[in-house]
């Protein structure tokens, strides 16, 4: 099966199962008023009795995400109570647990989201409002039925979750990145910086990918895969670009599994998503400042770190600013084989990306001793970008040859071609018969791309 029917069959197996066959994906129309959600028989009820709710968990110092029997049993009680009343409402037995459902849902942080959380094929959900949530499936943006009673209701929501990972967001502090317990990555920004609370979380996948499988999804060949296994191994110094979404991560996390087993790996993150099948790996996260704006711990500090704990390779998750200094004599000076991601549209523009941020370092260098660093120390550029149809993808595998005239040169290995239009499917690579500087004639990997740049001259 081809990675672009692997892809459709998966999404119409989806689907079949929630019953939506017959309604395809309708492009986001953001002038739409948003749907409102159908309130239940005990609504209400349940906003009445969410701050009461609340105030019993958190007298009890229960803030985590997992719903235990205890809090469970807390939330039962205080429905009971409450029914008992004389003016209390009637409600079935189903009702009655859906409310229970419901309010344990929100004592233990996951609230409206909760349904999200347990659909496994939702990797992104972006909550832009009280009434507009949107998740990310198969790639596309769908528009979700879950609802926050208000404002004040998200607000809320954001600052109990926050809260269980001992972080704080307020109007004094209006934004917060933090790693939830399950793995998810959270961000929210809340007014004033905003006029609603917005909250993105990047859900990780509960198994994580392996390069079979990002074969099969069209990200790239078992050719590309072996040609950068064979790079990975030998130690060349690779920086994976691309755009948001573009499965940069997804790809560090899949290559960086084939690093020697003996080497010993420290990882360098904002917030920790790496999940390496390695058997000596350190990780090391940052840390944002807290509410008097002191305990900071930067990246560029946690490099400066790495570099004392005798690591055979680095990988930093993502460079976006100072840090690319420190990261760029790490692999000058003995630690070949380092990995990272950055954001860049093309091979091209990441070089240039990488001169403004170890400009930003503060060091007096003339740009062309700059130059020289990166053309010295980068070996491939991966470039991977998100089609049209959603399919995360490499484009392209160029590899920088050195520095003449000031200028940092680059020569294309691999390019993807895309289909012809309207031919649909993936494209084609093709191989352009160029052997890295770092390969032997008769590396296994140089005699793929010679067999390779045959076939695709035919």
């Amino acid at each position: 099966m081809s990675a672009s029917a692997f892809r459709v069959q998966a999404e119409r197996n989806w689907r079949q199962r929630r019953g939506h066959l017959s309604r395809r994906a309708e492009p986001v129309d953001s002038g739409a008023a948003p749907r409102a959600a159908t309130p239940g028989p005990h609504r209400r009820l349940r906003q009445e009795l969410f701050e009461q709710v609340l105030l019993d968990v958190e007298a009890r110092g229960s803030t985590g995400l997992e719903a235990g029997p205890s809090i469970r049993d807390r939330v039962r009680r205080v429905v009971e109570r409450t029914l008992e009343m004389p003016d209390a409402p009637a409600l079935s037995r189903v009702e009655r647990e859906e409310l229970e459902a419901e309010l344990v849902a929100e004592a233990t942080g996951l609230g409206p989201l909760a349904p999200l959380f347990t659909d496994a094929t939702v990797s992104d959900i972006l909550v832009n409002g009280p009434d507009d949530v949107f998740v990310d499936r198969f790639g596309r943006l769908e528009k979700s039925t879950v609802r926050f009673d208000s404002s004040k209701h998200l607000l809320h929501f954001i600052t109990r979750l926050v809260a269980a990972q001992d972080r704080h967001i307020d109007a004094a502090s209006p934004y917060v990145d933090v790693r939830l317990a399950d793995g998810s990555r959270l961000h929210a920004v809340v007014p004033p910086l905003a006029p609603s609370p917005v909250l993105c979380i990047r859900r990780p996948r509960a198994l994580p990918f392996t390069v079979d499988q990002l074969c099969a999804a069209g990200t790239l060949t078992h050719e590309l895969a072996d040609f950068l296994i064979d790079a990975i191994q030998t130690g060349a110094n690779i920086v994976i670009s691309g755009g948001v979404g573009s499965g940069k991560t997804t790809l560090l996390n899949v290559l960086a599994g084939f690093i020697p087993r003996e080497a010993r790996i420290v990882t360098i993150e904002e917030t920790a998503e790496l999940r390496l099948p390695h058997p000596h790996v350190v990780t090391l996260e940052s840390r944002l400042p807290n509410i008097e704006g002191r305990g900071e711990v930067t990246l560029r500090t946690l490099v400066r770190n790495a570099l004392r704990m005798r690591a055979d390779r680095l990988i930093v998750g993502e460079v976006r600013g100072p840090e690319v200094f420190d990261m760029l004599q790490a692999m000058n000076t003995g630690h070949e084989g380092s990995l990272t991601t950055a954001h860049a549209n093309s091979p091209r523009d990441l070089l240039s990306r990488l001169e403004i941020m170890a400009l930003m370092a503060g060091i007096e260098l003339p740009l062309a001793a700059i130059r020289a660093q990166i053309a010295s120390a980068v070996d491939l550029v991966v470039q991977a970008a998100r089609d049209p149809e959603g399919v995360r993808r490499v484009q392209a595998i160029v590899e920088v040859t050195g520095i003449d005239s000031g200028v940092i040169q680059m020569q294309e290995l691999y390019r993807h071609v895309p289909a012809r239009r309207g031919g649909g499917g993936p494209g084609s690579y093709m191989a352009l018969g160029q052997r890295p500087a770092w390969l032997e004639a008769d590396d296994p990997a140089a005699l793929l791309m010679s067999a390779a740049c045959q076939e695709s001259l035919r």
